[in-house]
């Protein structure tokens, strides 16, 4: 398992979910010849006639992209003076329920929600909140707290500082200031020195300093910091990765490995998180459909051809032995074929 993370050679030429803006790696399109009005109208008879028919709900709004579907939503208000949230709410349970209103979310307002869940309700569920803040780019980032000061009036960054603390905290808020450089040249010099300083706040000294492996981490570039895991590991003879799990714990060490891992290779990540989501007793449904909703437009493709490599099967056909019924199929017409 192990293996994936700790090979450095193909790292500094392959591309990043971090920093792409492209499409191209996503599984749903734009739907050719779509028509925002027939589409609502089909799930308004879908939706009002007797007996709601679900493979209506399904087709449509998993073959759609997100930008089609908030024109459907427009439509489909301009004709019933109801949202189609509402209706969707009212109509549909579960997990089904919730992957179809997780569709018809904006991007930016879907993280904000998820974020909200998150630090809401009695505990705080840190996984959340470092997969999203692990993996998001800048813009993402920025996105999501402009839309969450328009939602609830108040800053993320506020929120978020009183819901956890110490160095996990600071990574975090770090994180979700969305300062990451964004340059693409690779400082060679740069990236030797923070190496050595890496190495000199963790392996080589008494007690680790936490706030050195933060301020790098979470700040420099993607090409910048492969390069710095490579001199990391010719330095050290370990991989960054493996010096962090013997030096740190808790949860600052879960999301200083996160950052590490989508530095490397975010859809390797997303396919990890899916596997662990649908392993062992039960299944983590709200974990599956924030990653293959979040994830269908930007790089599901890649993340399926990762957990080919990874566990020795499709995504595909994990999550047709794991998950059945009507949010099993909104899932693989997501996922959108076998491997």
């Amino acid at each position: 398992m192990a293996s994936v993370w700790d090979d450095l050679d193909l790292l500094l030429d392959s591309p990043s979910s971090l920093t792409t803006t492209s499409t191209a790696r996503g599984t749903i399109k734009d739907k050719a010849g779509f028509n925002a009005s027939e589409d609502a109208a089909a799930l308004r008879k879908a939706i009002e006639g007797i007996g709601t028919t679900e493979k209506t709900l399904i087709d449509i709004l998993t073959q759609r992209s997100n930008a089609q579907r908030q024109l459907i939503c427009k439509a489909y208000q301009e004709a019933t003076g109801r949202t189609l949230a509402d209706d969707l709410e009212g109509d549909t349970h579960g997990d089904f329920e919730d992957v179809l209103v997780a569709l018809i979310t904006p991007p930016a307002l879907f993280d904000c929600r998820e974020f909200e869940r998150a630090i809401k309700g009695a505990g705080t569920s840190e996984s959340v909140l470092i997969e999203i803040f692990a993996s998001r780019s800048n813009k993402q980032i920025k996105a999501l707290s402009d839309t969450y000061l328009a939602d609830t009036g108040r800053s993320l960054l506020h929120d978020l500082k009183s819901e956890v603390s110490g160095d996990f905290a600071k990574t975090l808020l770090t994180l979700a200031e969305g300062k990451r450089d964004e340059s693409t040249q690779v400082d060679m010099a740069k990236a030797k020195e923070d190496a050595k300083t890496l190495y000199e706040a963790g392996e080589k000294k008494w007690g680790t300093d936490e706030s050195k492996f933060i301020d790098i981490l979470c700040h420099r570039s993607v090409p910048q910091l492969r390069q710095t895991l490579v001199e990391y590991k010719n330095l050290s003879g370990k991989t960054l990765q493996e010096s962090i799990e013997s030096e740190m714990s808790g949860n600052l060490e879960k999301v200083l490995v996160a950052i590490v891992k989508c530095v490397k290779n975010v859809p390797a990540f997303f396919a990890e998180r899916l596997f662990k989501s649908m392993k062992g007793a039960g299944t983590t449904e709200s974990t599956l459909t924030r990653i293959m909703v979040s994830r269908s437009e930007i790089d599901l493709l890649d993340i399926r051809a990762e957990y080919k490599k990874l566990f020795g099967c499709s995504l595909y056909s994990a999550i047709q032995s794991e998950v059945a019924g009507h949010f099993g199929q909104c899932l693989k017409n997501l996922c959108g074929g076998d491997d």
